[in-house]
């Protein structure tokens, strides 16, 4: 296995190739902005197993070996424009306990994770919907490992989407999600 950082940087730089390389009319913003797309996934990773990440480099590569975006792939299931590419049992475990972590965050931090609006229309959240196209597009074996890493943070008592937004927003210049909170709000 490489090196944690190391592992992170190669994964972010396969990502980015894809992201930015996702087909669509017009170029959206975000995927002209590297930086803020290292920042938040970086943070996420982080926050990941070094087994989940060798794992997840390991489906980035074979994908790139075949030509398949896996950016694509996932952009194309949230506009559900493709029937689902992965069944795993574990995605719906995976897409609860982040839900609930998201929920708790929201709670705490409304100007941080805003809440869903009054015109947004009923079924599963944008976040959950997202959540569920990345994940389809992991291999059972990511899935197991990642998977793993939840299971583990719950039994620390630990929330990772709060620890994910905190690192983003450390990332931003705040001291804290507390900070950027009160900087938000005020």
């Amino acid at each position: 296995m490489a090196d944690y950082s190391e592992l992170i940087n190669k994964i972010l730089e396969i990502e980015l190739e894809m992201f930015v390389n996702v087909p669509s009319l017009r170029p959206a913003a975000c995927q002209e902005n590297a930086g803020g797309f290292k920042l938040v996934r970086g943070s996420s990773f982080v926050t990941w197993s070094g087994e989940a990440l060798d794992s997840y480099l390991n489906d980035l590569s074979v994908a790139v070996r075949k030509g398949i975006n896996l950016m694509t792939i996932k952009y194309a299931r949230m506009d559900n424009l493709i029937p689902p590419v992965n069944a795993s049992p574990l995605i719906k475990k995976i897409v609860e306990i982040e839900e609930r972590w998201q929920s708790e965050v929201r709670e705490k931090y409304p100007f941080i994770v805003g809440s869903r609006g009054a015109g947004q229309a009923s079924g599963p959240s944008n976040f959950a919907r997202y959540l569920r196209a990345e994940l389809e597009t992991y291999s059972d074996e990511t899935l197991g490992h990642y998977y793993g890493n939840l299971r583990a943070a719950l039994e620390r008592g630990e929330n990772l989407s709060e620890k994910v937004y905190g690192l983003i927003y450390r990332g931003l210049g705040y001291a804290s999600l507390e900070e950027a909170s009160s900087a938000l709000h005020g």
